[in-house]
């Protein structure tokens, strides 16, 4: 590393979370470990506000940037602060031509803090959705899409991406994580763009930033930042962008790369 940090920036699921789904006391006194030096630390993760807020990771960071960086959310407030919608327009496309592109396609989405499914779509599929409102998907648009969910009960996601990636063209971003469907956001939406924003707020340089991840939808943040750390085991991608390589999420990798940043004199906060 070239700069002094003063921002780390990490994801969730298979990154910071254990192969169980659960933080571990290590990573979680790490993480307060580098607030309490000043550092921003950032939640950034494809799950929405409910699925970080299981986590109940307060204390441990502020900020988390949700859905892809379509949603920016208080952990302590438990509020949305930022939301980056698909236009109505383009989501009520978007359905239609990728029903037409992938007969069988099924839909949800997430609206603010509110989960939508169409009926097909498998109930407790992801995360909590004890609350989820059930509609058929052209009803999404009129609630504000932050991320639109896609599957299909056939159709490989190798083959469902390219499909949906055409059918979106300009108009939308669609990703995939370690999940078995894909993620559709507005233009211009990455992980990337919602840490920008909040970079911008706090006059902290893209250079400042360390970012941490494994899937595809992290290669945004990844090549933004300043410094790219992918965990062992990450998608060959990811590897393949990073300036570093740490041990994995069954290792606590994040929280030790953490403990040596800290005892490394690379860190600038108004803690420190």
């Amino acid at each position: 590393m070239t700069a002094t940090i003063r921002m780390v920036a990490t994801d969730l699921d298979g990154t910071l979370l254990r192969p169980d789904g659960a933080v571990s006391p290590r990573a979680r006194a790490a993480l307060r470990a580098a607030r309490a030096r000043g550092l921003e630390v950032v939640i950034v993760t494809g799950r929405p506000p409910r699925g970080v807020r299981r986590l109940e990771l307060r204390g441990c960071a502020a900020v988390a940037v949700c859905a892809n960086g379509a949603l920016l959310y208080d952990l302590a407030a438990d509020r949305l602060l930022d939301c980056r919608s698909i236009p109505a327009a383009v989501v009520t496309r978007l359905v239609a031509d990728l029903r037409r592109a992938a007969p069988g396609a099924v839909f949800a989405a997430e609206a603010g803090l509110t989960f939508c499914r169409e009926p097909a779509w498998p109930a407790g599929d992801l995360l909590d959705q004890r609350d989820a409102v059930v509609e058929d998907a052209p009803r999404f648009a009129d609630r504000g899409v932050a991320k639109l969910l896609v599957r299909h009960p056939r159709m490989d996601q190798k083959l469902l991406l390219p499909l949906a990636e055409a059918v979106a063209g300009d108009d939308a971003v669609v990703t995939r994580s370690g999940l078995e469907l894909l993620e559709v956001s507005a233009a211009g939406v990455t992980k990337a763009s919602a840490l920008q924003r909040l970079c911008d707020g706090l006059g902290i340089a893209a250079a400042e930033v360390v970012a941490l991840g494994d899937m595809v939808n992290d290669l945004p943040m990844l090549r933004w930042a300043g410094h790219a750390v992918a965990v062992a085991g990450a998608h060959p991608d990811v590897l393949a962008a990073a300036d570093e390589v740490i041990a994995g999420n069954d290792h606590d990798g994040v929280a030790a790369y953490l403990e040596r940043l800290l005892t490394g004199g690379d860190v600038e906060g108004s803690g420190a």
